[in-house]
């Protein structure tokens, strides 16, 4: 296990590196199981399942645009003049052409005719006394239509199995008749959030107090994912929070803490959790900001106790449990990289989630480091978009070196 061992005052502290706390957690993630929902209200959720053309795609040959179709041999031996037989909307049945030498008006989206085979828009044509002459003496075989099967064929897959639903999978599902679809369940979470200083957001601090931000923070984060939440706030008592942790940890599949996992004297979160034998798997990562991260489960639920500082939280929840929700549904984990913008000196023996800016030079993403005022200045993330992440193996990091990147914009 990869560990950093720092002094602090004489006390030695025993961290796990940012790999070691990740691979932890991506060796703990959950299958929720799969439900089936409607269509419309699958938008941003992970498909459970393959989706097949039920038929071909067009289902028929398709006219795609509004004027006349033809039999191209009848154009290509000199014809110029067609006599009209009848019009083909779409959305009604297919017509014949009952004569090579006349031709059909059909509409965008009908079925082409049979024996037709080409189609001239109106903008080409003159139709006059029920006779259509064609005014170009250049087309081409089958113009104008969009081949039966050309897009997919009946049995094709068109959808995979793990992939987020999007505005344009909602349509492919229509089109399928797909009314419910199978998506993966989310997992029921409670976010809380502790301490004696922290009033509502509708209320007026006094001097010594702050208003609840952390959590709703949190909550905003996890409607990213989709994942809707529940809220609740624990004051500074051992025995207040260990009856309330209790039911919760039978309630719900995850719990996500803001605060309590320090080393004051009012952090009893570690250990109210073991003695509710909540199994500890680490407490304390080798990074700034968030160093006192505790992360543990039962066979239940899983347990994320982020420090109570604002940017603490933020960068926790991004770094770990994103990637655990995206493993767990079976989404594929996409690192992203950015080039640093300038020279940045570090020398804490830490992984250093920065913040930084992003900008689009040249055709690459450049990331220009932002001063904050420390891992509680929350007004500092309105001026940011990512945090790059500078491993501990060095002190000093140029300009055009190249590193992972957590986007929150």
């Amino acid at each position: 296990m990869l560990k950093t061992i720092t002094q602090i005052n004489n006390y030695t502290l025993l961290m796990i590196s940012v790999r070691e706390a990740n691979n932890i957690i991506l060796n703990s993630t959950q299958d929720f199981g799969v439900e089936e929902i409607p269509f419309i209200k699958s938008v941003g959720r992970i498909l459970k399942e393959v989706i097949t053309a039920d038929r071909d795609f067009p289902p028929f040959n398709r006219v795609s645009m509004d004027g006349i179709c033809i039999d191209f041999d009848a154009f290509k031996n000199g014809q110029r003049d067609f006599k009209v037989e009848g019009i083909q909307a779409a959305g009604s049945e297919q017509l014949s052409m009952q004569n090579a030498k006349n031709c059909i008006e059909v509409m965008t989206g009908a079925v082409l005719p049979n024996n037709a085979n080409t189609v001239i828009r109106y903008e080409d044509v003159t139709i006059k006394n029920g006779i259509a002459t064609i005014n170009i003496d250049l087309i081409n075989e089958n113009q104008n239509v969009h081949p039966k099967g050309k897009d997919g064929k009946v049995g094709d897959v068109l959808i995979s199995e793990n992939k987020i639903i999007s505005a344009a999978e909602i349509g492919v599902l229509a089109t399928v008749g797909k009314s419910l679809v199978k998506v993966a369940k989310l997992p029921k979470v409670m976010i809380v959030s502790t301490g004696d200083e922290l009033v509502g957001v509708d209320e007026i601090p006094l001097e010594h107090q702050i208003r609840r931000s952390n959590v709703f923070t949190l909550v905003s984060l996890l409607e990213r994912l989709n994942i809707s939440s529940e809220t609740a706030h624990i004051i500074d008592d051992k025995s207040v929070l260990k009856q309330k942790i209790k039911r919760f940890l039978k309630e719900f599949d995850v719990l996500l803490f803001s605060g309590a996992v320090s080393k004051g004297k009012f952090d009893f979160l570690p250990e109210v959790l073991e003695e509710l034998e909540v199994e500890k798997r680490f407490h304390k990562v080798a990074q700034r900001p968030g160093k006192p991260f505790w992360f543990g489960e039962n066979k239940d639920c899983k347990v994320f106790a982020f420090p109570g500082n604002p940017i603490s939280t933020f960068v926790n929840c991004l770094a770990y449990f994103y990637p655990w929700y995206s493993k767990s549904v079976g989404l594929e984990i996409e690192e992203e990289t950015a080039i640093l913008g300038e020279d940045v000196s570090f020398k804490p023996n830490l992984e250093y989630f920065l913040q930084v800016k992003l900008e689009s030079k040249y055709g690459h993403l450049v990331a220009f480091p932002i001063k904050g005022n420390g891992s509680g200045d929350l007004a500092s993330l309105v001026k940011t978009d990512a945090f790059i992440q500078l491993p501990n193996d060095k002190t000093e990091f140029k300009k055009g070196e190249v590193f992972s990147i957590i986007r929150y914009r």
